[in-house]
């Protein structure tokens, strides 16, 4: 390993433009000699010459400016390729077979009556790249550790199926079962990368493009980081991501490079397949992605591997001593390669050789069918293994190999390049013939004319089956695979809770506030409190979490090389290798998928996690939604707080900041469980059952279950009241408990709160009792969405059981003995509460925060959204209106009494509260 300062320098490179020049003879001399080189031996010449000074420059290390790309050729010089240590027939037969099954799988998963879909083309490109992987590079976990983290391609999924189908991992029937999870169970195969559908199998799941770059950066980090803590020796580990060209082009797959760089993660290795194609067409069809990657790459400080030219090659680039075929690599563009790949050698002569004499005489020796068949890198084992060795052994830098190949390899010339390949997935019978004379398996032409095309298996005891198995034996075990051999954590007693409990007294704190005072007392947990993975973009201060720098550190490999600017206050900004708090910058995507490393530590390292991601609430389900999906597919658990929640809570940060809606996106995310407290006492429930359910474990769930927990905590400073003696904890965890019972009036109603609206409710309350003789119950919806899940699985069971006692939803049940009208109020939009409008048993009516947000005081807000109490009671008085129980007459009179119709009439409320 590089030492620090190598590894991470302040000063990359650049032209010294203020540094004098002391001797300009010298320097004369120099550009003297350039342009002698130029005069004489061309401009070809004098390049080759320049390159050489500058790679002898970095030899010497000289500071000299980076190059952004390089030539259109190998990275790796043929005399610099290492010895290849496997039997390259033997991996050709199975790769072969290998192809062949993937093909077939997909293909008869077409067949009548089925027409689930699959893709073929993106694993046709890209097997000898995982092939060369399997069989030299991917460490399974049978050692004890993590193994190496593979993130695949999620379209080339049916390849990893067909390898595990040739080492007997999967049947023929699973492979039959293909995208049939339900109506073929057990043996149903899950599309694409799927932990959460296939448990045993998957660990990292890639297919909503752009996510695996990202995930697979955090991931590498994640494994530092808890080396860096004693947690884990992840020493051993490598990442590998397989990503495609045109999904480079999501924003997720280069957003993060810089910090890959900037650690210096030399345990992660890209690998792009540069097929040159999108899903309809050509990445860059007038220009060349592989040299825009290398840019991008090499800009952000990572090491670049290019794998353009298969060893067919090798002659003819010996030949260029003028660079003329370099030049011609360089200059045509990858929409003209592509057509070289559907063309016939005739064509390429004409065309790629035939505009220059020393082109021409470079192939006067080959045939057409030679000149057809000079390939592409990423199809060569031997140079495959060349660029992933190099990139094992880089230090100091995370590698990124490039590597050219045509989407559709080896599956005949309806397929092989063309802008149609990905959407192609039914092999004709002459399609199959061509296929199967490529691949040169023994399949009769009979059993490809009649009914589903055959998979091929060459048997159990054959010398390429018997060599697969020796490769995976001397790499520790099959992949991929995923293991869970983490253990129940021990969890703090009733104690650690305490304090929040107890309510703040006269202090008026925020329900941020009282989750991070939480947070602190479990961190002093002697077993739980190094498993806490505290993480937040850029905004520790804003949720009042500063106070976690001086002992719980913010995580940097580095160090802190500098003197803080706070250094002598006594919450000072505190770096450290060791640290325990991720700050990842201004990034809610970077964070998450931190996030989502931590949270599936507990598998893919046998060590449990317990990351607390807290964001600004807007930025969270909406921004980063997909990443969410991503976590409960990828079975990742822990702690999610949007703070600063709520559509009016968050004064005059406007339309951008106020959330009022990422409960209803929560309620879409079947791995979420999401709450919206009022007070502490409820935020320590839902902490301890919280834990309990993902780390505890249970009968029915030993390693714990696979879920993660949502809270919405707000900013608004109010006072805590302390844990009720007969406080309802069934009720706060399952989504409601009445927490205070009307005292007078004679009218009975009953109004549901949830979050920083429970105060409000509890005003009304008081105004309906005093003013209205109304006796009104507040209820507290700690979680409306948990509500509905109950609800509707009650309906669900009801609906296919119907012999059996029809079973009543929770929230049903808790509220049959109150007598109705319901008010339902939030800082949320109505359709919040509205989830359980249908199991009220009663008339119901919400209130809620519908619309954009906007720049105001707190009451303003509440008054323009009808949300605020006075509003309460107006609601709760036209609900017993329509029913009889109150005159309609004392409708107008409320609008008028509170001036309801007047946005600046209303008391502005509490200011302040940032945390």
């Amino acid at each position: 390993m590089a030492s620090g300062s190598d590894r991470n320098p302040i000063i990359i490179g650049g032209l010294p433009s203020q540094v004098p020049d002391f001797d300009p003879e010298e320097t004369q001399e120099w550009l003297d000699s350039l342009d002698a080189a130029v005069d004489e031996r061309g401009r070809e010449r004098a390049r080759y010459l320049m390159l050489r000074l500058i790679e002898r420059a970095r030899e010497k290390r000289v500071a000299v400016p980076e190059m952004r790309s390089t030539d259109y050729v190998n990275t790796i010089a043929t005399k610099d390729e290492p010895f290849f240590p496997g039997n390259e027939e033997i991996e050709r037969r199975i790769l072969n077979a290998t192809r062949w099954n993937a093909a077939v799988m997909v293909s008869r998963a077409q067949r009548p009556g089925i027409g689930v879909g699959g893709h073929i083309a993106t694993f046709a490109s890209s097997a000898s790249l995982y092939d060369v992987g399997f069989n030299h590079f991917f460490r399974g976990k049978d050692e004890g550790d993590g193994g190496d983290q593979v993130f695949f391609q999620g379209h080339a999924s049916p390849g990893i199926y067909a390898r595990a189908y040739l080492l007997d991992r999967l049947s023929e029937p699973n492979l039959d079962a293909f995208r049939q999870e339900k109506s073929k169970a057990p043996h149903g195969l899950s599309s694409y990368p799927h932990p959460r559908l296939m448990p045993d199998f998957w660990e990292f799941p890639t297919v909503s493009m752009g996510l695996g770059p990202i995930g697979a950066i955090y991931q590498a980090r994640m494994n530092r980081y808890m080396e860096a803590r004693g947690i884990a020796d992840t020493s051993k580990s490598h990442v590998w991501a397989f990503l495609g060209d045109g999904e480079m082009d999501e924003p997720e797959s280069l957003g993060q490079l810089s910090i890959a760089a900037r650690e210096s993660l030399d345990n992660l290795t890209f690998v792009v397949n540069c097929n040159l194609q999108r899903l309809d067409g050509p990445v860059r069809g007038n220009g060349k992605v592989i040299q825009e990657l290398e840019s991008i790459f090499r800009g952000a400080g990572w090491n670049v591997i290019k794998l353009i030219w298969d060893r067919s090659w090798d002659p003819l680039l010996a030949q260029d001593r003028d660079g003329i075929l370099v030049n011609k690599m360089n200059t045509t563009p990858d929409g003209q390669f592509q057509t070289y790949a559907t063309e016939t050698g005739a064509y390429i002569r004409e065309h790629f050789f035939g505009d220059d004499q020393r082109l021409r005489a470079m192939v006067e020796g080959m045939t057409d069918d030679q000149i057809l068949h000079l390939g592409r890198g990423g199809h060569d084992h031997r140079k495959i293994f060349a660029a992933f060795s190099a990139a094992k052994a880089h230090k100091g830098q995370p590698t990124v190999i490039l590597a050219k190949t045509i989407k559709g390899w080896t599956l005949g010339p309806n397929f092989e390049g063309r802008n149609a390949t990905h959407q192609m997935k039914k092999l004709t019978v002459d399609d199959l013939k061509r296929f199967r004379d490529r691949l040169h398996l023994p399949i009769a032409d009979k059993e490809l004319e009649s009914g589903l095309p055959p998979y091929y298996h060459p048997g159990r005891d054959s010398e390429e089956i018997q060599y697969m198995h020796d490769r995976r034996r001397s790499l520790g075990g099959y992949v991929p695979t995923r293991v869970v051999r983490s253990k129940p954590l021990a969890l703090p007693d009733d104690k650690t809770y305490a304090t929040v409990k107890k309510g703040s007294g006269q202090q008026s704190i925020a329900t941020t506030m009282a989750f991070v005072r939480l947070l602190k007392d479990l961190m002093r947990d002697k077993e739980l409190g190094r498993r806490f993975v505290l993480i937040a973009p850029d905004e520790y201060r804003t949720f009042g979490m500063d106070s976690f720098f001086p002992s719980a550190k913010i995580y940097n490999p580095l160090g802190q090389q500098y003197e803080s600017v706070d250094r002598d206050l006594l919450l000072a900004y505190k770096e450290s290798p060791q640290g325990q708090m991720l700050h990842d910058g201004i990034s809610e995507a970077g964070c998450t998928a931190s996030l989502i490393a931590a949270g599936s530590a507990y598998a893919t390292h046998g060590e449990p996690l317990i990351p607390v991601y807290v964001f600004y609430s807007m930025f969270g389900f909406q921004r980063t939604g997909d990443q969410f999906w991503q976590m409960a597919d990828q079975l990742a658990r822990g702690f999610v707080l949007g703070a600063t929640a709520g559509r009016t809570t968050l004064t005059g940060e406007g339309l951008q900041h106020a959330d009022g809606h990422s409960q209803l996106l929560a309620s879409t995310n079947p791995g979420c469980v999401a709450y919206d407290p009022a007070y502490g006492y409820e935020i320590a429930h839902i902490v301890q059952d919280g834990l309990r359910r993902m780390y505890g474990g249970d009968a029915e769930h030993p390693h714990g279950e696979d879920v993660f927990y949502y809270l919405t905590v707000y900013n608004e400073p109010i006072q805590h009241p302390a844990e009720p003696a007969d406080v309802d904890v069934e009720g706060i965890l399952k989504g409601v408990y009445r927490l205070s019972q009307g005292a007078s009036g004679a009218v009975p109603a009953q109004i549901m709160a949830s979050g920083v609206a429970v105060p409000w409710a509890l005003e009304a309350q008081k105004i309906l009792a005093e003013e209205w003789n109304v006796k009104a119950d507040v209820w507290s919806a700690t979680s409306w969405n948990e509500l509905r899940r109950e609800a509707v699985a009650c309906e669900e069971h009801n609906l296919l059981h119907p012999e059996e006692e029809q079973r009543v939803p929770y929230v049903t049940r808790k509220l049959s003995g109150a007598e109705g009208p319901f008010v339902a109020v939030s800082d949320w939009m109505r359709a919040v509460p509205d989830q359980i409008a249908r199991w009220v048993p009663g008339t119901y009516q919400s209130l809620g925060a519908d619309g954009f947000g906007f720049a105001d005081t707190r009451g303003a807000a509440r008054r323009f959204f009808h949300i605020d109490a006075h509003s309460i009671v107006l609601a709760v008085l036209t609900e017993l209106a329509k029913e009889g129980k109150v005159d309609r007459s004392a409708l107008k009179q409320a609008i008028d009494r509170y001036q309801l119709l007047d946005v600046s009439a209303a008391d502005p409320g509490a200011a302040g509260g940032d945390a």
